[in-house]
């Protein structure tokens, strides 16, 4: 017995990374799990995660109003997990991150939805330079217009098996003679893993909670971009040249790599990585849900292990 049992949970873009850590603990707590998610594919993959018929997998565009709607009607409680990182097509900035919350927010007052958990972003702010900051705070505000009582986790960096950013850096370390230091590498940034953000998520559900609306989530170390990629190549074994690249010197390039279907940096992720990501020290955060966050030099060894030299196994070797 669990203490969401006989609760239904909706994740609105749920077949992530961060979907797939919610997943494992809603199941275990007793829920019902609605997951809504664009990739059919990987949304279906969940469904063993929960005992038979207790995760439901619908694929569905989360700006199709319908689609939407069956998602959060049957739901007592959302958690919004829709966030994306460069546009693509007609799903840019603006809808995913500001219209998106809105919507939500006003459907699940209306479906008489309990709780409603919104995932920002740590630095989101209306007066950002970034686009994507500042459609995220766009987001927070028109999502508590139509939900007053939503509780809005701000999470820094998040790693953990399947991120796209230590990840992506190891994989890059298998080929490439030298890793880049955009910006000279000096921002700062407060990486935290998955499963303290799941764990936040499933403090604020426990019928025990009572707390603030606002949680900053980051890691319990702060480290400079350079520093993050020195750690990765200690986890993956492997000696590279760490390369400062100025961020004039990256601009054409992201402007180019902008119409990419999959961009590897956008000119307003540059934007982001002028700015420090880190905690604000007055913002409520782990320690006021009674988590000990993990570090990520005590997680990243772990999944990054395939992209030593010669694999996992051969890294074990005495």
């Amino acid at each position: 017995m669990g203490f969401l049992d006989g609760k239904t949970v909706t994740l609105i873009g749920g077949s992530g990374f961060i979907g797939r850590a919610l997943v494992e603990k809603l199941a275990r707590a007793g829920a019902r799990i609605l997951v809504l998610g664009r990739n059919a594919e990987r949304v279906k993959r969940m469904k063993p995660l929960g005992a038979v018929g207790q995760i439901t997998a619908l694929s569905g565009d989360a700006t199709d109003e319908a689609t939407l709607r069956a998602a959060i009607t049957p739901a007592d409680i959302v958690i919004n997990l829709v966030g994306i990182l460069s546009p693509s097509g007609r799903h840019n900035f603006e809808l995913m991150h500001a219209t998106l919350p809105a919507q939500i927010g006003q459907i699940a007052s209306e479906t008489g939805v309990s709780q409603l958990i919104h995932f920002s972003a740590l630095g989101a702010d209306m007066k950002s330079n970034s686009v994507y900051s500042r459609t995220k705070a766009e987001g927070e505000r028109a999502l508590l217009r139509q939900f007053k009582t939503a509780v809005i986790l701000r999470p820094s960096v998040v790693f953990g098996p399947g991120d796209s950013f230590f990840n992506r850096f190891g994989q890059m370390a298998m080929i490439a003679p030298a890793l880049p230091l955009i910006g000279g590498g000096t921002n700062k940034m407060q990486p935290v893993f998955v499963g303290d953000v799941a764990d936040a998520v499933m403090t604020i559900l426990d019928p025990n909670f009572s707390g603030d609306q606002f949680f900053e989530l980051g890691g319990p170390k702060v480290y400079t971009f350079k520093e993050l990629m020195e750690l990765t190549l200690k986890a993956v074994a492997r000696k590279r040249l760490l390369l400062p690249v100025p961020f004039a010197v990256m601009s054409l390039p992201a402007f180019f790599a902008g119409f990419l279907p999959s961009p590897p940096v956008t000119l307003d992720q540059l934007t982001l990585l002028k700015t420090d990501n880190i905690c604000s020290a007055k913002a409520s955060g782990f320690a006021e849900l009674g988590i000990d966050p993990r570090a990520a030099e005590m997680i990243v060894g772990e999944y990054l292990a395939p992209f030593r030299p010669g694999g996992r196994f051969a890294a074990q070797k005495s």
